[in-house]
């Protein structure tokens, strides 16, 4: 049988998992329903995502297996606190909210309701979403699989410790944002050149994906394919030498670090 999943929120991140569980077909639009804070929003919703929206947080909790909190970060608590008297030892709460410990939900609901923390992302929505999981005290192994297993259908999924939640928030959380940048950066650098953007734009993201691949299916390491491309006295070479001179990892480290030292901040 069917879990039946609600969401107690239905931004963007919610309607990416949404929308990619219903594309893969791993559950039917019957089996899921979302709560929103007005009529006027959960009907919007409703018709956008072809799934049932109320507007009772507890109606939602009562009627579903599994619950995911999907509000910001800041309203997490004040959810928590409503829902707290719903929540009963057969559900499962599946937090997406940054910065949220399984801790701190677990203070609020009681340590021993089954609690489950995920940092999703967006390419959900294209069954390309990444998403790191871990469980709180008295989540089981076949809790964490289950969404972990979930989550897989849309994307790639990887169970994880909670101490690593904020790095996994800052690389594939947030990355995609990086990843679009670093792209169109790239693009808009051939625009300056001389190419159309829009041709410099396929070029940039066409790459982007068959590096992915080719990273994703060898049996080689990043440094091993760099070296087999930016090979000796060759243009790739100068290129990789200038990423090396501007210290591009340091960059990127300062990226990951101030971005998970946000999202940690967001759960306080």
């Amino acid at each position: 049988m069917n879990k039946k999943i609600g969401f107690i929120g239905c931004g963007k991140m919610a309607s990416a998992i949404i929308g990619g569980v219903i594309s893969s077909k791993f559950l039917g639009a019957n089996d899921i329903q979302a709560s929103e804070t007005s009529e006027d929003k959960a009907k919007q919703k409703s018709q956008e995502l072809g799934i049932n929206i109320i507007t009772d947080n507890n109606t939602l909790v009562k009627t579903s297996d599994i619950v995911f909190i999907a509000t910001t970060p800041n309203y997490a608590e004040g959810v928590l606190n409503e829902i707290k008297a719903s929540v009963t030892a057969d559900k499962l709460i599946v937090s997406i909210c940054a910065g949220v410990t399984t801790k701190f939900i677990e203070s609020v609901l009681g340590d021993d309701k089954r609690v489950v923390r995920v940092m999703p992302n967006t390419p959900a929505l294209v069954l390309e979403g990444m998403s790191g999981v871990c469980g709180g005290k008295s989540a089981g192994k076949n809790d964490v699989k289950y969404v972990v297993d979930l989550l897989s259908i849309i994307g790639k999924a990887i169970e994880v410790t909670e101490n690593q939640m904020d790095i996994v928030t800052a690389i594939s959380g947030s990355g995609p944002a990086f990843y679009y940048k670093v792209i169109n950066e790239i693009a808009r650098a051939g625009e300056k050149l001389g190419m159309e953007y829009e041709k410099a734009l396929t070029l940039s993201i066409q790459t982007a994906i068959g590096s992915a691949k080719m990273l994703l299916n060898s049996d080689k390491s990043a440094e091993d394919l760099i070296a087999s491309v930016a090979t000796k006295g060759g243009c790739t070479r100068v290129g990789v030498d200038y990423m090396d001179e501007a210290d591009t990892s340091d960059i990127f480290y300062n990226l990951i670090d101030k971005t998970a030292k946000k999202a940690n901040a967001l759960g306080k």
